[in-house]
C-alpha cells in the first residue's frame, strides 16, 4: 500500500503515471474535501492521465486510509502535509485540484509555497461562504462537537439537488461514517469558526485575492462565482457556475468537469506560448 510516513502522520496516496505516449504535462495533485477521501477523484484519473499528466491523489490526514492524529486539521496544516508528501515523491511543482475543504487546502498550499503551485482547479470551494450561510456555521460546529457523525449526516441533504446520483449520496454517507469523530469535530471549525478560520466572508477575501497563480473554479452557485471572479489576480483565472449541480459537482458531472479543465489547460498553454 503506498503510504508516505511523514513522522507525525502517515498519508495514503495513489501515484499514476501519464499514459504511454501522452504528455509530459505538469503533475497534478488531487485533493478531496471534508469527510471524504481520494476516491472522489476516481472518475477523473484516467482522463487526466490520457491528457499527459502524472496524477497524485492522497487521502488527507484523518481521512480515508491515512492516519488520524489528534490534531492538525486546519487547511494550513493539511497543506503542510501535502508539501511534505510532494517532497517525499520528489515532485517540485504541481497543478493542484481541490474540492470543498480541499480547495481551501490547495489555496493554503499556493499561498505558502507559490513556487510549487503552477495553477489551481477548485470545485465548489469551502471558502467564500456568504452571510446567509455563515450565521449557521457556529451552530453546525457546536453540533459536530456534540454528535460528530449525526450532525455531519444531517448536513448532507443541502449539498444535493434532485438530479444528484444516488451513488454520490450513498458513497458520501459511507465516507462520513468512516471518518473519525475527532476529525469531523475539528476540521469543520478549523475552516469556518475558529479564530483564524477563513472559510466565510469577509475573512476569505484576502486569502482568495492573494493567490498569484491562475485559478479555475467551478461553483454550484452564480453569486459565489461572481464574488470570486472579482477577486482574481491572474488574468487567466476563471470562475464559472453550474447551478443545476450540487456541491459535489465534479462527481455528479465528471465528464463535463474534465472537459472544462482540459479546455482551460489549453488556454493556459496558449498563453505560455504567446
Amino acid at each position: 500500500m503506498p503510504v508516505a510516513d511523514l513522522g507525525d502522520v502517515r498519508l495514503f496516496y495513489t501515484d499514476d503515471a501519464p499514459e504511454p505516449g501522452a504528455g509530459p504535462g505538469t503533475p497534478l495533485l488531487l485533493v478531496h474535501g471534508y469527510a471524504a477521501d481520494s476516491q472522489d477523484w476516481a472518475w477523473h484519473i484516467a482522463g487526466l492521465r490520457a491528457a499527459g499528466h502524472r496524477v497524485i491523489a492522497p487521502d488527507l490526514r484523518g481521512h480515508g486510509m491515512s492516519s488520524a492524529p489528534g490534531s492538525g486539521y486546519r487547511p494550513e496544516d493539511l497543506a503542510a502535509d501535502l508539501a511534505r508528501l510532494l517532497d517525499h515523491l520528489g515532485v517540485r511543482r504541481v497543478i493542484a485540484f481541490g474540492h470543498s475543504m480541499g480547495a481551501m487546502v490547495v489555496t493554503a498550499l499556493a499561498l505558502a509555497h507559490p513556487g510549487r503551485v503552477e495553477a489551481l482547479v477548485c470545485a465548489d470551494p469551502g471558502y467564500g461562504q456568504p452571510e446567509e450561510i455563515a450565521r449557521f456555521l457556529p451552530g453546525m460546529a457546536d453540533g459536530l462537537r456534540r454528535d460528530p457523525h449525526g450532525t455531519a449526516l444531517a448536513m448532507e441533504p443541502v449539498l444535493y439537488v434532485a438530479s444528484t446520483p444516488e451513488f454520490v449520496r450513498t458513497s458520501h454517507t459511507r465516507k462520513i461514517l468512516a471518518t473519525p469523530a475527532h476529525v469531523l469535530a475539528q476540521a469543520f471549525p478549523a475552516m469556518f469558526t475558529d479564530a483564524d478560520a477563513w472559510g466565510a466572508r469577509p475573512a476569505a477575501d484576502a486569502r482568495v485575492a492573494a493567490r498569484t497563480c491562475p485559478v479555475l473554479t467551478v461553483w454550484a452557485d452564480q453569486e459565489r462565482a461572481s464574488w470570486e471572479g472579482a477577486l482574481f489576480e491572474h488574468p487567466a483565472s476563471r470562475a464559472v457556475a453550474w447551478p443545476e449541480c450540487g456541491h459535489r459537482l465534479h462527481e455528479e458531472r465528471p465528464d463535463r468537469f474534465l472537459h472544462a479543465v482540459k479546455n482551460w489547460f489549453e488556454e493556459l498553454d496558449k498563453e505560455k506560448s504567446a
